[in-house]
């Protein structure tokens, strides 16, 4: 468990959102799913965000990133090549940005100033990673290196695969790349954990999602989940 009370380090997946075409069927499956309450566009666990659902056009799970300077941080991505979707704003309790990678994905940016954003993360039912899926590892390696000072380590773990370990200066796992030349377009694999992964896939099934059938891997017992409007995500479950 971990719980978040204060503004993270800079690049710290810091906040995530998805927005839906139906809000209320939209939390009627999570809450289903994971547990969660809501408020407003709030998702939360035991009174705590831990994700964000909102009115909007759909698109996948949004990864939000840590920044102590969220004005000087979107002016480092456009130098690093991306490109500015909604220019920094003052927004309940933060100041934000959205920005479009180099490899064409949306992330965003966080500067909390009374909202610190997910305040329960690495526990079940709440976000415990984000990987970066791209034919395009090598671009996307050099942006987010140079963008959060990541520092950039390989996997023993998975041989034959071009995945690396993206780590904060003080040596923190944020998420990874995974370099994958077959995939048509760039997306975060975005996975929540779970305390039963079995139980949870046959919840999303009752709840109008499809799941793929559960599979051990070295880190987790882990399934792909498709939400009923379309949504990617995984959730997996520690051993």
């Amino acid at each position: 468990m971990s719980q978040v009370s204060t503004n993270q380090p800079l690049g710290t997946p810091t906040w995530m959102d998805l927005a839906v075409t139906d809000l209320p069927a939209a939390q009627a499956f999570y809450g289903a799913v994971f547990g969660w309450t809501f408020d407003g566009e709030n998702c939360l666990l035991r009174g705590l965000p831990v994700a964000g659902l909102r009115e909007g056009e759909p698109t996948a799970w949004t990864v939000h990133f840590a920044t102590d300077d969220c004005d000087g941080t979107a002016k480092r991505m456009v130098e690093a090549g991306g490109t500015v979707h909604t220019e920094p704003h003052e927004a309940d309790g933060r100041r934000a940005a959205i920005v479009i990678d180099p490899v064409g994905l949306r992330i965003g940016l966080w500067q909390g100033r009374t909202a610190p954003g997910l305040q329960l993360v690495n526990e079940p039912d709440t976000l415990v990673r984000n990987d970066l899926v791209t034919p395009r590892p090598d671009v996307a390696r050099a942006f987010y290196a140079t963008v959060f000072d990541f520092t950039l380590d390989g996997n023993d773990d998975l041989p034959g695969m071009d995945f690396t370990f993206l780590r904060r200066p003080d040596g923190h796992e944020i998420g990874g790349i995974m370099g994958m030349p077959e995939s048509p377009v760039s997306s975060w694999a975005t996975t929540f954990e779970v305390a039963d992964t079995d139980a949870t896939v046959a919840r999303v099934r009752e709840a109008g999602g499809t799941a793929t059938e559960p599979e051990d891997t070295i880190y987790t017992r882990s399934s792909t989940i498709t939400d009923p409007f379309g949504t990617e995500f995984s959730v997996g479950a520690r051993p």
